[in-house]
Parts: C-alpha cells; structure tokens; sequence
C-alpha cells in the first residue's frame, strides 16, 4: 500500500485498517483459544485507544497480554531495517527502490504523527531501544513473559551465518550402536579434513570471526580438531540420552525390549529411552544454545549429533514439533544458510560421502 493509506487523516483508509486490525486480532485469539500457547500480533498499536482495543478483547478470553514496544532512536538503523527488509516487500513490488524508500519513510511519519509510546504503569510491557542497547521492563512477572524477554535480550541486526553439520563417522556409527563417547574411524577423520579445508576456502577463519560450537564428546572435538578457529564446546550439545539402552544397536532394543522399542515407534517425539532422554526432554536442554546462536554476531559452524541437530534445525525453519524427529541430517554433509538470509532454508552441501 502507499503511504497515502496509513495517513491519520485519511477516513476511508483508516476504517479499512481497524477492520483488518480486528480481523487478524480475532484470528490470533480463536487460535490461542483453540490451544494456541503463544501468539504475536504483529501490529502497530501506536495509540492507547488501540492498545485498549487488544487488551479488551483479549480479556474476555483470559488471555495475558504483554506489549512490545521497539524504539529506534539511531537513523541509520532505521535506514538500514528500511532498505534491506521494508523493499522486499509486496507493498514495493517492481517500484524503483528510491522512490519505494521515500513512501516508506513518509509511512513512518504518518505513525510518528499519532504516536503514543507506552507509559502506563499497570500494563506488562517491554520496551527495546535500538535493537537491544537498552531495555526496559514493566510488570514482567511470571514465567513465559520473562522468557520472552531473555529471547528478546539476545536478538540483533548484525548478519551471520550459522551452519550445521554432523561429526565424522564414529566407531558407534559404523557399528550400528547409540550413544556413547566412541572416537572417530579413518572415514570420519578424512572428514575432518574435508571440514576443515571447507572451512578454510569459505569462511573468514583468518579475521577471526568464525566461532565453532561442539558438544563435549570426542566425536565433534576430533571432527574440528583441524579448523584454526576460537572453538566453544557445550554439554548441553550432547547426543539425546539413550540411557539404559546406550552402545546397543536398535536391532539389540527390538528383541530384548520389545515393547519398548514398540513404544518409540509408536511415539518418537514423547518416548522416553528408559533413564535416558526424549525428544522433548532434549528439545528443552538445548534451548539455551538456540539462545546463545542467536546473540552470536559472526558466523558460527554448531558440529554435534543427529538428535540435536534435528532439534536445531527445526527450530531455525520453524517446522512443526511432531516433524522434529524425523529430520534427516546424515554424516558428512553439511546444512548450510543461503546468504544473504542468515535464517536456514533447505540448503544442504554435501561436502563428501
């Protein structure tokens, strides 16, 4: 739309935009009453006559509210976030960027001239300056909301890569068992090497912003053991538990346990390796890595096991949880971003088999 459709003055526009306003905010709360935990309307809200509107619809079905409010003081945030996201946008659809540019910066003077920033006291609401420089809180006070606000602290504009990649053949792989702490075999360490030359041809390794992430077992550190890069390693990156059944092969569980081995078929994301781990045990361990991927600001490579990186990627392309498990992330290849987007997509390089 031009920016002629959000002036204030503007009648007929703005009916138009309450109703659209209405519309998305009674879809958000049919799906939060239908079992919906978290729901983002993504709106503008500038004015407390809107933000009343929300919270009144959203009181009358017990729905908590918290507020967002993002303040962008520095103008060459606002020129970067205008040219790199705002101009690939179906408003601006085959429009010269230029003058695409100038109608959105009229947009933004049109909300400017309504504007009411957030300063009652009795809402819950976070205030982010500038992309996280400075934050400020309101009444954030239970569990979800706060975090929320972690998630919030750790997000930033600046571009970067994350890739994903398996460790190298292990001994364990080769012989069909789970777990364990194995080394790696000869076809694993030559893909040490092929990782390592990757690394070296198509990162930055040499200016010092690539970092590696890798869980504590011997298979991931051999895996990077030949990369010459500040390297972080994470318990919380270790393969899904398979407590009692750990260094078995499946074919092992299937006849000596049958029902359980019945019970993860029947259930991957639920099923619980007896005193080990389920997916939904593992998908909460590693959630503060999701956390820390996202506050890192220069390209990371994350080398960890199947099970975790199935987690990792669902998260980043926002697959259903029920599909989580059934990701497939063989050996040897590695997942990576299409620049410039630093979010993943399905890219797999296979680097060698």
């Amino acid at each position: 739309m031009p920016h002629q459709f959000f002036d204030p003055n503007n009648e007929e526009a703005k009916k138009k935009r309450l109703h659209m306003a209405i519309a998305a905010l009674d879809d958000m709360i049919e799906w939060m009453t239908s079992g919906g935990c978290v729901g983002i309307y993504d709106a503008t809200n500038t004015t407390k006559s809107r933000r009343k509107l929300v919270l009144s619809r959203c009181a009358q079905e017990n729905i908590e509210v918290m507020f967002l409010e993002s303040i962008v003081e520095d103008l060459d945030i606002v020129e970067q976030n205008i040219r790199t996201t705002k101009l690939t946008s179906p408003d601006y659809a085959d429009q010269d960027p230029e003058l695409a540019v100038d109608d959105f910066r009229t947009r933004i003077q049109h909300y400017q001239s309504v504007y009411e920033t957030l300063d009652d006291d009795s809402l819950a609401y976070v205030k982010v300056i500038d992309i996280g420089r400075k934050i400020i809180l309101n009444r954030i006070n239970s569990a979800l909301p706060s975090k929320i606000v972690l998630f919030l602290m750790n997000l930033h504009n600046t571009p970067r890569r994350i890739f994903l990649t398996r460790h190298g053949q292990s001994e364990f792989n080769q012989t069909g068992r789970i777990g364990g702490d194995s080394p790696l075999t000869k076809l694993g360490d030559d893909y040490a090497h092929i990782l390592a030359e990757w690394t070296l041809t198509h990162l930055p390794v040499d200016t010092g912003k690539v970092t590696i992430f890798t869980s504590s077992m011997r298979r991931t550190i051999q895996t990077t053991q030949y990369i010459p890069c500040r390297k972080l390693r994470f318990k919380l990156l270790d393969e899904i538990n398979a407590g009692d059944f750990d260094g078995m092969t499946y074919q092992q569980i299937a006849e000596q346990y049958p029902e359980e081995y019945a019970a993860r078929a029947a259930d991957k994301l639920r099923y619980r390796y007896p005193r080990g781990e389920s997916y939904l045990d593992l998908i909460q361990r590693v959630e503060p890595i999701m956390f820390e991927l996202e506050r890192q600001k220069q390209d990371v490579i994350v080398v960890a096991h199947q099970a975790v990186l199935r987690c990792l990627y669902a998260y980043f392309t926002d697959l259903p949880l029920e599909d989580c498990p059934f990701v497939q992330i063989p050996l040897h290849t590695m997942y990576v971003p299409p620049p410039p987007n630093p979010s993943f997509l399905d890219w797999i390089l296979h680097l060698w088999t």
